[in-house]
């Protein structure tokens, strides 16, 4: 099987680097990819939003599966495109997509369907918004409809903050058309988890669960980023918690979406609080995670390849259940400097080539320059991966590892996973 990884972060190096395990996998390629994908197979120079190239790309390579990391490219069509041209590509649909890129879509997804979620609700101007914060209970959990990089979700502490943070979306428009429609929703307290599931649209296999940190700097302090570290599995969630959450969250949300004429095939992501009244959504993503997928694909030993191609071709209740190498995977994002806000680029990165074997560093923001070297080239830089027996030792391994590798102005957290270190 040749396949085809649309992406170039460190999702996506994770994705080529556990299909290229693959039996049934003879060649990967990677588009765009980046100077770390180009180890394990062919990077392809075509960007993500460039659809009409990506297919003529799957039709010259005779591609027989393209799996889709990002979420723009599923937004705008991707799999609909493909499959007009009868090529076999594990994602969503346009229509499909809207879980993520539309939160105000997906919410009332959750409600019909009958799936535990946060009380909501939507508002298209900013004074509606605005009047409606100032009388909402502390914190306030502010949403951007659209797609907005992971940057599109505010909890305001006061009512002050949460009107400066409506104005900035909805007036100053600091995240373009993403804030045409904003939600207002009631804060969640409990441990937040990402469950992502495989689906074709009938059946859903969940993956271990995972923990990811959004936030730029040390106890969950500083502003929402892309995700900053991951570790998995979770202990909170315990095989009795995943089957409630697989009957209770996950497929209710397929089968509504089946019965309202939407085959929801791929990747559905649940970003959830587990509160002591059970667990609760936040918000559904049509994609893997980011980092989450960069700590949940070293544990897993079933082959990705058969996972995803069942997914994309209806027959995902022919396979096993995935297996799982026993352990625990923690990942930690390098970062640049200034991240999520401005940074620079082009900082040389050294240590990288030097990590022991049980180290695995996924590439997302990184580039070589004229002579060759490798350079930064992106917020996020590289995720780098420790699977060991236990969250203790995962930890000393993975930090110690961080501590050989160096760029200026580099910038991580130090306490990914420290909490079931110290629980």
């Amino acid at each position: 099987m040749r396949v085809l990884v649309i992406g170039g972060g460190g999702r996506e190096h994770a994705l080529a680097w556990k299909l290229s395990q693959s039996p049934q996998v003879s060649d990967v390629f990677i588009a765009p990819g980046n100077p770390g994908t180009a180890e394990i197979g062919t990077n392809i120079p075509v960007p993500v939003e460039d659809i009409d190239r990506l297919v003529n790309t799957a039709e010259h390579h005779r591609i027989d599966l393209t799996v889709v990391g990002p979420e723009a490219p599923l937004a705008a069509g991707i799999v609909d495109r493909f499959q007009a041209r009868g090529l076999t590509i594990a994602g969503p649909t346009q229509a499909a997509s809207q879980i993520e890129s539309s939160k105000v879509w997906a919410k009332a997804i959750m409600n019909r369907a009958g799936v535990p979620t946060a009380r909501a609700e939507r508002y298209d101007t900013f004074e509606a918004a605005a009047d409606a914060a100032l009388d909402m209970p502390l914190p306030i959990v502010i949403k951007a409809s659209g797609l907005a990089a992971g940057k599109g979700v505010v909890i305001a502490q006061t009512h002050q903050d949460a009107v400066d943070s409506l104005r900035d979306m909805m007036v100053e428009r600091s995240l373009g058309d993403a804030a045409d429609e904003v939600l207002l929703e009631d804060y969640l307290v409990g441990l937040e988890v990402s469950i992502i599931g495989i689906t074709d649209g009938t059946t859903i296999l969940p993956l271990l669960p995972s923990c990811d940190y959004k936030r730029a700097l040390d106890g969950d302090n500083g502003p929402n980023t892309g995700g900053m570290g991951a570790y998995c599995p979770v202990p909170s969630v315990d095989p009795e918690l995943m089957v409630e959450i697989t009957r209770t969250i996950l497929q209710p949300t397929i089968d509504h979406l089946r019965e309202q004429g939407i085959e929801y095939r791929g990747v559905l992501y649940a970003g959830m609080i587990l509160t002591p009244d059970g667990p609760r959504v936040m918000e559904f993503n049509c994609r893997f995670g980011d980092p989450e997928t960069q700590v949940i694909l070293p544990l897993l030993e079933s082959d990705l390849a058969e996972l995803l191609y069942a997914s994309a071709t209806g027959t995902l209740a022919d396979v096993d259940q995935p297996s799982w190498r026993n352990g625990a995977a923690v990942g930690v994002v390098l970062a640049s400097g200034g991240y999520p806000g401005d940074y620079r680029k082009g900082m040389q990165i050294q240590g990288l080539a030097d990590l022991s074997g049980d180290l695995l560093a996924f590439h997302a923001g990184t580039d070589k320059d004229s002579d060759g070297t490798l350079v930064t080239s992106g917020g996020r830089v590289v995720t780098i991966t420790a699977v060991e027996d236990s969250f203790a030792s995962a930890r000393e391994t993975v930090y110690r590892g961080i501590s050989g590798v160096s760029f200026r102005d580099c910038q991580y957290r130090t306490d990914i996973a420290a909490r079931e270190v110290l629980s």
